[in-house]
């Protein structure tokens, strides 16, 4: 179904900066973010004619509610898609539309910059269909405002169809998932449903219930800087430190290197001199032992070297991020097979090939909000080459709808 609202609503929230920022000590991280919220996503609710619209502060969230239409108790499902956008330049979004694409390349606005369906071959899946790209000099924002877009839409036809009948239905519009600390702040009681569906996935098709489990450590290393030509012996040079950790780590257990259930160690950053350098790294694996495994690997390394040098030159800060959700939605596969049939019902091949990352879900589900993921249409996302598809839009909207209708029906 075409939807006439969806189009002018996307490119009007994509034109608003609203990237997060992982070096913030504020919550939501920033103030466009918060400022997006607020003035944008709530006034479009409001006119919406939604209930229970709020925000509330210490989730950094805006909730909205959709009534019931039925006489019968249905359980609340929800529907959740984060505000925030990925770190690349976000300014000045200047988003154009190319309908009827041709199945050639795309210039990006005015730039130098193309898609190319040599480089980027899934372009040829959408010949024919509408194609939304930025201008080449910023990101679009379609990750997760491709999200927001289809839920308004959802939630205004929902409001000008009573015919379609459903149970009550919350809408959250989250912070900082780009950042991964926004769904550890979230607040289930006040969002009032009994589980929910991110709106953040790719291609039509796309169901997500399973992700990587995460953890991310921190590695400061304090050097010994003399001057080189009276080096040996004394100097340790941290960046060489630094080079000699890497270097233990598997090779093949990179990002760059690896597929499907194969999990990395990623190294995000490297910087410092030869008197101290800083480390950022991510681990990822599907299974909680590989990952624990994969940890237990860098404590090992970290203490061999700290032993070698006969004092705590490598110090180390690591934490968790998030499980695979997988672990916990096996308990609650009545809400995947809610997905899965109304995929179906719309016509979807499924694909549920686990995520190599994680959702907003991933945390939710452990915090008692089973949470699987669904697709937004998003592609190539975080960067020049993101674009997104009106007709896969569209087809996310239809799913929402059907999923309604399925859950009412199913509560009868």
């Amino acid at each position: 179904m075409e939807y006439p609202s969806l189009l002018p609503r996307f490119l009007k929230y994509v034109q608003v900066n609203s990237r997060s920022d992982e070096h913030s000590d504020r919550f939501p991280s920033t103030e466009r973010e918060e400022n997006f919220q607020k003035n944008v996503i709530m006034k479009d609710l409001q006119d919406l004619g939604l209930s229970d619209i709020h925000y509330n502060q210490k989730a950094g969230c805006v909730i909205a509610e959709i009534p019931s239409n039925v006489d019968y108790d249905v359980p609340v499902m929800g529907f959740l898609a984060h505000c925030d956008t990925a770190d690349f330049e976000s300014e000045h979004v200047k988003p154009q539309v190319h309908e009827n694409y041709d199945g050639g390349k795309i210039q990006l606005g005015d730039s130098e910059f193309y898609l190319d369906p040599e480089v980027f071959p899934h372009l040829k899946n959408y010949i024919g269909q509408t194609i939304i790209t930025a201008s080449g000099d910023t990101l679009l924002g379609g990750d997760d405002k491709c999200g927001i877009s289809e839920l308004m839409t959802f939630a205004e036809y929902l409001m000008n169809h009573p015919e379609i009948k459903h149970g009550t239905i919350r809408l959250g519009f989250t912070p900082d998932e780009e950042i991964g600390t926004g769904a550890g702040h979230f607040d289930v009681e006040d969002f009032g449903a009994e589980f929910a569906f991110t709106v953040d996935g790719e291609a039509p098709g796309k169901l997500d219930w399973g992700t990587f489990s995460a953890a991310q450590f921190e590695l400061d290393i304090q050097g010994v800087n003399v001057h080189p030509a009276v080096a040996k012996g004394q100097m340790i040079n941290a960046l060489q430190v630094a080079i000699d950790f890497h270097n233990q780590l598997p090779e093949h257990d990179r990002p760059e290197n690896t597929e499907g259930r194969e999990g990395f160690f990623h190294l995000m950053n490297l910087d410092g001199t030869v008197d101290h350098a800083h480390m950022s790294y991510i681990i990822r694996d599907f299974e909680r032992d590989g990952l624990e495994a994969r940890k237990t690997l860098v404590k090992s390394i970290v203490k061999k070297m700290n032993d070698n040098f006969g004092t705590e030159r490598l110090q180390i800060k690591m934490w968790d991020q998030y499980y695979n959700m997988a672990d916990e939605l096996e308990k609650h596969m009545d809400i995947v097979n809610l997905a899965r049939d109304a995929y179906k019902a719309e016509g979807l091949e499924i694909n549920e090939d686990p995520v190599r990352g994680g959702t907003d879900g991933s945390q939710l589900t452990y915090m008692g909000l089973p949470c699987p993921n669904i697709f937004a249409g998003e592609e190539n996302m975080h960067g020049r080459y993101e674009y997104t598809v009106l007709e896969s839009m569209y087809k996310t909207v239809d799913v929402m709808l059907k999923m309604s209708e399925l859950n009412a029906e199913r509560a009868k």
